[in-house]
């Protein structure tokens, strides 16, 4: 089965990170990522552009309205995501558990509804 884990962050705490500290999180993201391409677990993923960038798409009454900016106001926003493939849901929290960021990151375990 396929899981999508999305990352959450706090994009306001990127201001306050050091050059270090970003290279350092590169160098973490790429071991993890490394790691789960290796198993043939992972079957896409990327790191999103800010929020502020984001583009909301609504059709209401055959009407199409778009509204700069995400889709909902939050502490935390959408920063990047692995699609994988997992057995079960726990196999798919234990890899959602490795990528880095700890606790300046939640990371959200959906299973994907095959079409």
């Amino acid at each position: 089965m396929q899981y999508l884990l999305l990352i959450y962050s706090d994009e306001s705490d990127k201001k306050m990170t050091t050059q270090g500290d970003t290279a350092q999180m590169m160098k973490e993201y790429g071991e993890f990522t490394a790691s789960i391409m290796k198993t043939g677990n992972m079957k896409g993923g990327d790191a999103l552009q800010p929020s502020s960038t984001a583009t909301t798409v609504r059709v209401r009454e055959g009407k199409t309205l778009t509204t700069d900016g995400p889709y909902a106001e939050t502490r935390e926003q959408l920063a990047g995501y692995y699609l994988v493939e997992a057995p079960d849901l726990d196999a798919a929290i234990a890899w959602g558990k490795k990528i880095p960021g700890g606790p300046h990151y939640s990371i959200e375990v959906r299973p994907i509804h095959a079409m």
